[in-house]
């Protein structure tokens, strides 16, 4: 099949703000730009940047260890094993080469549809709700807050206040980052569980603890995150809400395909991409929402940075990263 030539230039971004989760303090991102182009001289585009920092080291290990000529088939063996920032990015770019997502196979490009809000976490979280309440474009308003980064006595004081302000065509998502305990959990989900406007808790606990998210997702709505990196088998089982990040999950030609078909209940999530990871994500998540259960994508539209490395066209930021 011929000889493929790799790329890479690093980037660097810094977030408008940093994201606060019960995970750590998020503040920059760190990758490769890949370019691959085949043996007839088709180009494909990818985005190598782990979310978590101490990934970082074993994506630029994996990434000089390929070099700058592949054999396709021996590069399609080892995909499966790469870090899966690295095999997001080599998947794209093979997808993109062949044709497979982009001009012929979907209409072109597609945008992303209206995106949730992510809310800073803490009492931080009011006064942005408020603010995005003012603009007279929030009729049909979700809000993503992120919970298990205060004490738990304050967030609930918070909750409710956020519950008070909510419209009554709003709806929320809770995402505690696997923060929460048993306890703890249940005890927000038996607050929740008849809150009308709420879509999920998503990873309200530990990404191993699996016998407790099933037996909280009995009752309420519960998305897996987490979860389905560490386990990536339960794709295929969790009948529930997925968030699914697709720069972090791999090669997302199976993503594609998937919602190409139509399966249900997978929201798709940004990793805080640059403009070739993002065209994407906001591709997929227009896939979702022509699907049975549309849903809001979480793109984080206010913490995404401005400037070239955030085009949408790949040769803009493939430039911007020299």
């Amino acid at each position: 099949m011929g000889w493929w030539r790799l790329e890479s230039r690093p980037f660097a971004f810094r977030l408008p703000r940093p994201l606060q989760t019960s995970r750590g303090r998020l503040e920059d991102k760190r990758g490769w730009l890949l370019r691959l182009q085949g043996p007839d001289g088709g180009v494909g585009w990818g985005e190598a940047a782990p979310l978590m920092p101490s990934e970082t080291p074993d994506v630029a290990a994996a990434l000089e260890a390929l070099g700058p000529e592949l054999e396709r088939s021996d590069l399609e063996r080892r995909l499966p094993a790469l870090p899966p920032a690295l095999a997001f990015a080599l998947g794209a770019a093979l997808a993109e080469s062949d044709d497979v997502v982009g001009a012929a196979a979907d209409g072109g490009w597609l945008a992303a549809p209206p995106s949730a809000w992510l809310l800073p976490a803490g009492e931080a979280m009011l006064a942005a709700l408020e603010q995005r309440l003012a603009d007279p474009a929030a009729a049909a308003l979700t809000v993503k807050w992120k919970v298990a980064a205060a004490p738990d006595g304050l967030e609930r004081l918070w909750l409710e206040q956020l519950l008070e302000r909510l419209p009554a065509d709003g709806r929320l998502r809770l995402d505690a980052n696997g923060g929460w305990d048993r306890p703890t959990a249940a005890a927000w989900a038996g607050r929740l569980e008849r809150e009308p406007r709420l879509e999920w808790l998503e990873q309200p606990l530990a990404a191993d603890d699996l016998e407790g998210l099933d037996q909280l997702a009995l009752g309420i709505p519960v998305a897996l995150d987490e979860s389905l990196r560490q386990r990536p088998e339960l794709r295929q089982r969790w009948a529930g809400w997925q968030v699914r990040r697709p720069s972090q999950d791999g090669d997302p030609r199976p993503l594609l395909a998937q919602l190409r078909r139509g399966v249900p209940r997978l929201m798709l999530s940004t990793g805080f991409e640059t403009g070739i990871g993002a065209r994407w994500t906001a591709h997929l998540a227009a896939l979702q929402g022509r699907g049975p259960t549309p849903v809001a994508p979480g793109l984080a539209p206010d913490w995404t940075p401005s400037g070239p490395l955030f085009d949408q066209d790949p040769q803009r930021v493939w430039a911007a990263a020299a």
